[in-house]
């Protein structure tokens, strides 16, 4: 859970430092006082898109760090897997420059704004007004019952069929486009191979040959020097080569061993000498061409291969081993089209095999998803009848809709809010207020669902006042028991309900705009929510109704 933030330099926020309870933490404070730069800030922090207009005017960069402890099993896992070592605390920072870029650091280490994203957003849930507007959409409401019944695991083994049956309908689909393609480019494509394939060239063969030619064009000059060298070994009519001068050297040694013993292991290694040398002088002589003939004949059809390559290089416009690449295309080509009537029946086969195991997973799904619709629609009717809507009728309608990458249900939730009115869709009949509680009902249901510590609620209390706001109050407060809940509010009953409140205040001088966050005692609260009711913190009137509200045992 977040156990510290610290800001500077973010829009009117030149400097705070926040330290949050374990439980519920309620942010007060005048319309425009910085609220929602404050959750600008954590949004921040967990790897969201940041303009340089958030940075205060005048600054180089806005700095946002948070502190984390009670690290969730399932964020230590991806920390791991991207390099970053296990720890008791976790530390997130962001940095905002001035001139649009941004920087972000795990523990101190440099990471991307990605990377960040990516292991931040199973540490805070942020719930907005604009998630209000969310739970409309039918696949949002299917997302929420999947999630309750716990479906991720049956979802990724139907995605991984679905998309098996997709590749396949596009697989046929290409083929048969190509079965259908006129002879002339099969003839096309033969005439392709069976040039290719009259060579045989290898990737490496140009070079290859281009030495080759090298050699045999200075064949001359090649042949003097190696019978040369060959002669200075073996000898010949007119000189004693080096062999044989080496062998008597052996044997005048040799000659004297009886006499100096010593020599007798010079003798040895002077023979070994010999040995390599008789090496040496097999290879010079194997590498000495035959005859002019055979040099003509290997050096005609070294030259007409290297010409052909040229020729396929200028064609093709590619290099040969880019050619013998495409020729391997070439010959899937040919075969899709030679036999396409068999591979699209193939294909067919493991389509129709694929598309029996979408429909079985997909019929798991259903059944699934009817099975929690009942019990999740139950549970979120028992929190919004606690939330002042006890009339509230609600279920998850379940059709059968078009086989997608979610199965084969649309999900729509229908609502009744008064009595003796129809079952109607979320988006025709919630208010804001009603849209609010909903969703707070939601969440409180479906926190078990999730590892995520912390949950911040951005006003919401939208649309609701009196009664209504009491009962929020209460079930925020209920909800901060088992994890930890930051909430922006503008009412009275939802402040007083705070184990923390902060107050955010807005000041300025002749030069500059500051806004500053406090952290409230039993007084500082008490003026705070007397502002809140009457907008006057020194009202008596006021300041007694909020000692009430903070004194009242709602917990």
């Amino acid at each position: 859970m977040l156990k510290e933030l610290s800001i500077e330099n973010l829009a009117v926020i030149e400097k705070a430092s926040i330290a949050f309870d374990d439980k519920l933490n309620v942010f007060t404070g005048e319309t425009g006082a910085g609220k929602s730069i404050l959750i600008g800030g954590i949004n921040a922090l967990l790897g969201a898109r940041v303009s340089k207009d958030i940075v205060r005017s005048g600054a180089e960069k806005a700095v946002v760090t948070g502190l984390f402890d009670n690290i969730p099993p399932s964020v230590e896992k991806k920390l791991e897997e991207n390099g970053f070592e296990k720890a008791d605390e976790l530390l997130l920072q962001r940095d905002i420059h001035a001139d649009g870029k941004s920087t972000a650091r795990i523990n101190g280490r440099a990471t991307t704004a990605a990377i960040l994203r990516d292991i931040a957003g199973e540490l805070i849930d942020i719930h907005g007004q604009h998630d209000n507007r969310l739970i409309m959409d039918s696949d949002n409401q299917r997302t929420l019952l999947d999630n309750y019944a716990d479906n991720a695991d049956l979802l990724s083994q139907y995605g991984t069929a679905f998309k098996e049956f997709s590749s396949l309908s596009r697989r046929i689909k290409e083929v048969s486009k190509k079965s259908a393609e006129s002879a002339e480019k099969a003839d096309l494509l033969r005439e392709r191979l069976e040039e290719l394939d009259r060579y045989n060239f290898s990737s490496d063969e140009e070079s290859v040959l281009k030495q080759k030619i090298e050699e045999l064009r200075n064949i001359e000059y090649i042949s003097e020097n190696l019978y040369s060298a060959n002669a200075a070994i073996s000898g010949d009519d007119e000189i004693e080569g080096a062999y044989g001068l080496l062998e008597r050297t052996r044997d005048y040694v040799s000659s004297l061993t009886g006499t100096i013993p010593e020599l007798d292991s010079l003798t040895e290694r002077i023979s070994d000498i010999l040995v390599n040398l008789e090496d040496i002088r097999e290879e010079i002589a194997g590498r000495i061409p035959d005859d002019d003939e055979d040099t003509a004949r290997l050096l005609g059809m070294y030259e007409e291969r290297l010409s052909v390559i040229l020729r396929l290089k200028r064609k093709y416009s590619a290099d040969l081993p880019d050619i013998l690449d495409k020729a391997e295309q070439w010959r899937a080509e040919l075969y899709e089209i030679e036999n396409g009537d068999d591979m699209i029946e193939e294909l067919t086969e493991k389509k129709k095999e694929a598309g029996e195991k979408v429909k079985q997973l997909a019929a798991l799904l259903t059944d699934s998803r009817r099975k929690a619709a009942d019990e999740l629609a139950l549970k979120i009717s028992e929190e919004t009848s606690f939330l002042d809507m006890p009339d509230i009728r609600l279920i998850f309608d379940i059709t059968q809709d078009k086989v997608t990458l979610s199965g084969m249900d649309k999900v729509e939730m229908l609502i009744s809010v008064n009595k003796g009115e129809d079952l109607k869709p979320l988006s025709r009949v919630a208010s804001g207020g009603e849209l609010s509680r909903i969703m707070l009902a939601i969440k409180n249901v479906l926190a078990d669902a999730d590892e995520v510590h912390t949950m911040i609620f951005d006003e919401i209390d939208t649309g609701i006042s009196g009664r209504a706001a009491a009962k929020v109050g209460i079930k925020l407060s209920e909800a901060a028991r088992n994890r930890q809940i930051l909430c922006v509010t503008h009412l009275a009953q939802i402040a007083a309900a705070a184990d923390t409140q902060l107050l955010i205040k807005k000041t300025s001088d002749d030069k500059r705009t500051y806004t500053a966050i406090t952290k409230l005692d039993f007084e500082g609260r008490k003026h705070e929510i007397a502002r809140i009711i009457s907008g006057d913190e020194n009202d008596a009137i006021s300041l007694e109704n909020a000692e009430k509200l903070l004194l009242r045992d709602i917990k």
